[in-house]
């Protein structure tokens, strides 16, 4: 098949377990191993009405997506939506946006990975370790999208039985008094240290953009539509399950560590999963999250690198990117498009010098304003894609967005709600100057390059797997 359209066209060798644990895995990145202590911080115990309300925002927008993926599943997913229903220059725009947006997350994950590995090996420095992880995930993903599948798969469920693991031992403690003498902790630590909500409402809206940081990388799930077999039953299955997942890891995991410990004391001493395994005797137990949140961040790099490869594939189609990303290898791998990526992130190998770890929360800030912008494209491709439909059609789609259009317009007022928070706090307020900055530069470099004057080709689409 990868040969089957003058090596144009990409291999659907992700099988429903893949695009099942990935969908699973995507939701679950290093914040919530270690991250989460900060936005406890803000919000208290009302970091869960925070977890769960945004999940159901995040439902909404996968639905809407899944309704034009399943109609349509190609590789550039959202960024063909937005140039099919919003016009060449939202589809350009979106597409190179999701480009920065991953190799940005990614620079901050290959960071991250060296800072793990100097746990087992403290004299070796940071670099080599990011620079071996980029290695090894560009590799991955040249040799087949099966590859990428099998080890995406492994990641993603070292981390679900690690939470999984932490909840059931949480509950035992909380229950049962496991590893605490016999005598059941309850959970009257979620209303003994200042109510639910210390800090007030206030406290669980600045949360919010940690909170929706966290959600980055579910719509991947869109991305794999163009490589996955059975399109129709797998994403369909693999976004249905998305609100019960969030609810589940995110905040099952948390409600149990804010039973168990007073939630201002949280972060203070280390992990809170560290803590937790150590307390029914674990003795390696900070060794054993060194090596999940090792695997989460390699994890996130193999993502990052399979997405923007696949979003390069989709704009060098369009011919908006060289035309030698739109080619794929033998095994059906748009494998110059996975290398200029990989390259890419070497940047963020050398910046690990440079880069005071300041500008890493900035990095965090900018990826969610990107990741807002693509959401944001998501939903309104969907309501216009809608406006196409004769009502007899609409009756015949295969899936729906739940409650629409009142479902869209909730999930776009809360989108720009974050974006204002974003601009209320000073630490995240850069992302609305660099971000904004960089649709600049694209709006421009679109008109200066005279991509608004090309009348595509009957054929341009046809590369694609459909």
């Amino acid at each position: 098949m990868s040969n089957g359209n003058n090596g144009k066209e990409l291999h659907r060798g992700l099988e429903e377990r893949h695009i099942t644990l990935m969908s699973l895995g995507a939701a679950i990145g290093v914040g919530l191993f270690l991250g989460s202590a900060t936005a406890i911080k803000l919000a208290g115990p009302g970091i869960l009405l925070a977890y769960a309300f945004s999940g159901m925002i995040m439902f909404f927008i996968m639905r809407a997506l899944g309704e034009m993926a399943i109609q349509k599943p190609v590789a550039g997913s959202f960024s063909s939506y937005a140039r099919d229903y919003l016009g060449p220059l939202a589809g350009y725009i979106t597409g190179w946006n999701y480009w920065f947006l991953w190799v940005v997350t990614c620079m901050a994950e290959i960071t991250a990975v060296g800072i793990y590995m100097e746990y087992w090996f403290p004299t070796v420095p940071r670099w080599v370790w990011a620079l071996a992880a980029l290695v090894m995930m560009a590799t991955v993903n040249i040799i087949a999208v099966k590859a990428y599948g099998e080890l995406e798969f492994w990641f993603a469920l070292i981390k679900i039985v690690t939470i999984l693991a932490m909840i059931a031992v949480g509950a035992a403690m909380i229950f049962f008094g496991f590893g605490n003498g016999g005598l059941a902790t309850g959970i009257s630590n979620l209303w003994e240290h200042g109510g639910l909500f210390p800090n007030g409402i206030k406290g669980v809206l600045l949360s919010l953009q940690m909170v929706m940081f966290a959600y980055l990388g579910i719509e991947m799930i869109g991305v794999t539509a163009g490589e996955v077999k059975n399109p129709e039953k797998s994403l369909a299955r693999a976004i249905d399950s998305v609100f019960w997942r969030i609810l589940i890891f995110y905040v099952g995991a948390l409600f149990v560590i804010m039973s168990i410990y007073p939630w201002q004391e949280i972060g203070t001493k280390g992990s809170p999963f560290v803590l937790t395994f150590e307390q029914i005797g674990i003795r390696g137990a900070a060794g054993i999250i060194n090596f999940v949140v090792l695997t989460a961040a390699l994890s996130s790099c193999n993502s990052g690198i399979f997405s923007t490869a696949r979003m390069l594939f989709n704009l060098a189609q369009h011919g908006e990117a060289p035309k030698r990303f739109g080619k794929v290898t033998r095994n059906g791998v748009p494998g110059m498009a996975v290398l200029a990526s990989a390259a890419a992130l070497l940047i963020g190998v050398v910046l690990n010098y440079v880069v005071p770890a300041k500008v890493f929360t900035w990095v965090t800030s900018i990826a969610t304003f990107g990741a807002i912008w693509t959401w944001g494209v998501i939903l309104l491709s969907q309501i216009r894609y809608r406006k196409t439909l004769r009502p007899d059609e609409i009756k015949q789609l295969k899936y729906k967005v739940p409650l629409f259009p009142i479902s869209s317009y909730v999930a776009l007022a809360f989108l720009a709600l974050v974006i204002g928070l974003m601009a209320y706090d000073a630490d995240t307020r850069i992302a609305l100057f660099i971000g904004p900055l960089w649709l600049i530069f694209l709006t421009v470099f679109y008109y200066a390059k005279g991509f608004h004057k090309r009348v595509p080709s009957e054929t341009e689409d046809s590369s694609q797997a459909v």
